[in-house]
């Protein structure tokens, strides 16, 4: 049996995971100073800047581009809201860790030697972030991009292994825990540029911050919700 090209070994695809807009579901840290209601919408607002914005480093470097929901009979609603070009397929496992073991393992069954999973939690995420990710995967085994609370906001491997996101997630020590698993199988592994996920009132006001000082990459849909509606006018952080 002839060997799989590099080529092959190589193909790109990227991973959104995202949460149907519910509220009471999404965004509860930042409830308050919003509304569930309120959070719920703003979610929706961040998730439509994601995928505009994965698509377009998909499409940058010849990827496919995947969007996991949860649950699953949320499929059909963000099917209806994905610009074209994405494959909508259900987050199977129990908790976080195993929903992306799955998606790693799925993915390489399909012939993929590059993946890069991203939440939806980042919508200023520049592009060029994703981009530099798939490009270091053609030389170390994984690469992360780090958030400011510990964990990542993306993360990017060649291939499955037993155990990688087997640690507790959503801790400060999220990375870490991450790259010491990587390090115990022997893979090599690099870090890229820094940025922050959108998990708290204080997340929004950092960003916002940044973007009035010059400093921050626009997400029209996100900025345009905070804009219109006077709950988190009246309750920004200073």
């Amino acid at each position: 049996m002839s060997q799989p090209t590099a080529r092959a070994q190589s193909r790109p695809v990227l991973i959104v995971f995202a949460k149907r807009p519910a509220p009471g579901e999404v965004k509860t840290r930042m409830c308050p100073p919003f509304q569930p209601d309120e959070a719920a919408d703003l979610y929706a607002a961040m998730l439509d800047d994601v995928l505009e914005a994965s698509l377009d480093a998909a499409r940058a470097v010849g990827a496919e581009a995947w969007l996991l929901v949860h649950p699953a009979s949320a499929a059909r609603e963000l099917t209806l809201r994905c610009p074209p070009g994405f494959r909508v397929l259900p987050q199977r496992g129990a908790d976080l860790a195993e929903r992306m073991t799955d998606a790693v393992a799925t993915a390489a069954a399909a012939g993929f030697g590059r993946i890069l999973l991203r939440g939806s939690d980042s919508p200023a995420l520049p592009v060029e972030h994703l981009v530099d990710g798939f490009r270091a995967l053609v030389d170390v085994d994984l690469v992360v991009g780090p958030d400011r609370d510990g964990g990542y906001s993306w993360i990017g491997v060649r291939r499955p292994t037993p155990g990688l996101f087997d640690h507790p997630m959503s801790t400060s020590t999220v990375l870490e825990d991450t790259l010491a698993n990587a390090a115990a199988v022997g893979w090599t592994t690099r870090r890229l540029a820094a940025h922050f996920d959108f998990d708290t009132a204080e997340d929004l006001a950092h960003w916002l911050g940044k973007r009035e000082a010059g400093g921050a990459e626009p997400c029209p849909r996100t900025l345009a919700w905070l804009e219109s509606h006077t709950s988190w006018q009246a309750h920004r952080p200073t």
